[in-house]
């Protein structure tokens, strides 16, 4: 017992030592803890509308209280669960697809040995991350135009048909997987480029003394290196499994596709914005939120378990 209290007190005292040390940054701190106490923890009390019959004379908190009716009325609605459907395949491909992807790119650049080819590349890959999705809605719209678009222009000139790649259903969800992964690729390439840039130059050179190959060192070393920084990744990429990314499908998604490319996000966003449904469309919010918390507990689980590095 006594070992323990000394123990818990040594802590204390390399706590507060820490804290006199460190006493110029605690600003920087109280900035962050304010930050996310006013914007992200306060407004949590609205989460409440989903359990209410909202009435705007009373406020959120002074509306009547009626449980949950509209979790009933929200699982019971048959365009749910299409609208479940369709952001679970979306969010499926973007992780089959789309979670290698920065992987695989900072993998080759970083077997690159030419500076200036490996900035040009890096720069180029990164720049789409900084446009909005405003922008490269309308961009694409006029980039995969059936009637105008360079792509389509070629497939006509090689004697095909022009294709409505954001017109038709069948080709709307491959396409926006596609973009969004030629959006993302390069910006999320940097954490791996980070982590590998951590791993031991020792390593490399006894691999090249015992023979081994540019593949066989990627693949013995580089990725077994990084590969906490993959798992924890992949853990937080699993808690946005119900988001299908609403700034690009609402800015490039149409009638025509509706049944395809109505996510969560848009699905919520006409409910609550459009038809004044608030507390319809905070209870499809917390049910997303819900799910979310779930799979990011489930899947730090499962990496516990096999041994793998996980959030906690």
């Amino acid at each position: 017992m006594r070992s323990a209290k000394a123990s818990k007190g040594g802590f204390l005292k390399d706590e507060r030592r820490k804290i006199i040390q460190y006493k110029d940054l605690l600003p920087l701190f109280l900035i962050v803890i304010a930050y996310y106490v006013i914007f992200k923890y306060v407004p949590m009390y609205g989460v409440t509308l989903a359990f209410r019959k909202f009435q705007l004379k009373k406020g959120i908190l002074n509306s009547p209280w009626v449980g949950l009716k509209w979790f009933r009325q929200v699982f019971s609605t048959p365009s749910f669960w299409e609208v479940i459907r369709n952001t679970i395949t979306i969010s499926l491909m973007r992780i089959v697809f789309g979670f290698p992807a920065p992987i695989i790119l900072a993998l080759l650049l970083n077997e690159v040995n030419e500076g200036r080819f490996k900035k040009t590349v890096q720069t180029i890959t990164y720049l789409p991350h900084f446009l909005s999705w405003v922008v490269m809605g309308t961009m694409f719209q006029r980039f995969l135009s059936p009637s105008t678009g360079p792509i389509n222009i070629i497939i006509s000139a090689l004697g095909g048909k022009p294709i409505f790649f954001l017109g038709q259903a069948s080709t709307y969800v491959p396409t926006i997987v596609v973009l969004d992964i030629w959006a993302g690729v390069g910006w999320g390439s940097i954490i791996y480029l980070a982590a590998i840039s951590g791993v031991s130059p020792e390593l490399y050179e006894s691999a090249v003394l015992d023979g081994a190959t540019r593949i066989q060192k990627m693949w013995y070393i580089t990725i077994p290196s990084i590969m906490p920084t993959i798992i924890v990744l992949f853990i937080m990429r699993m808690g946005s499994i119900l988001d299908g990314g609403f700034d690009q499908i609402f800015n490039t998604y149409n009638d025509a596709v509706l049944s395809r490319a109505d996510i969560i996000d848009t699905y919520v966003y006409r409910r609550g914005l459009e038809s004044m449904q608030y507390e319809y469309s905070s209870a499809v919010s917390l049910f997303k939120t819900v799910i979310g918390f779930a799979f990011v507990f489930g899947t730090n689980m499962l990496a516990r378990r096999v041994g793998e590095s996980s959030l906690w």
